[in-house]
């Protein structure tokens, strides 16, 4: 219980800051297995988010940020089935960024500390094996050439979407 606390208070600040929205405003549509929901206004209209943490993350390195995975709905801008990842690190230029789930592999481009899948297809494509997997492993390389490898429960994942889908239809 302690650690679901720490992890919802972690994520409001964190995603406050990321879509600049003060904390107050964010609404917790609720918690499901290991991936939180959330709702919002913004000048555009409804937006709604899920984001997890990894359960487990590997790597040398001395120091590392926030590392957490988001998937978005923008229904005012028709846009859905966002998947974004948030290293923690900056991502080496020009690098690619592998998200593995199953037997499925994806590459995302990276920008900063951030991935982002190639289309909206692919992000699509991305969260329907986040729905039918158990575990997610996202392998990543810093601007410093440190290597990491980040593992992610899809545990309350399928439940999470269809509380975000049913809110920002």
């Amino acid at each position: 219980m302690r650690m679901k606390k720490y992890m919802f208070f972690s994520l409001l600040a964190f995603f406050g800051a990321i879509f600049n929205v003060n904390a107050a405003e964010q609404k917790l549509i609720g918690e499901y297995g290991d991936w939180l929901a959330y709702y919002y206004r913004d000048n555009a209209g409804p937006v709604c988010y899920m984001a997890s943490t990894p359960k487990k993350d590997e790597g040398k390195y001395t120091k590392r940020g926030d590392i957490y995975v988001v998937v978005t709905h923008r229904p005012n801008e028709k846009s859905y089935d966002v998947v974004n990842i948030n290293a923690g690190y900056d991502y080496k230029i020009n690098s690619e960024t592998e998200l593995k789930i199953g037997a499925q592999t994806f590459k995302l481009f990276v920008s900063g500390d951030k991935a982002w899948a190639m289309s909206s297809k692919d992000d699509k494509d991305i969260v329907n094996a986040m729905k039918r997997g158990s575990r997610m492993i996202v392998n990543g390389t810093s601007h410093k050439g440190t290597k990491t490898k980040d593992t992610y429960s899809l545990n309350g994942f399928t439940s999470a979407y269809k509380a975000i889908s049913n809110k920002c239809k």
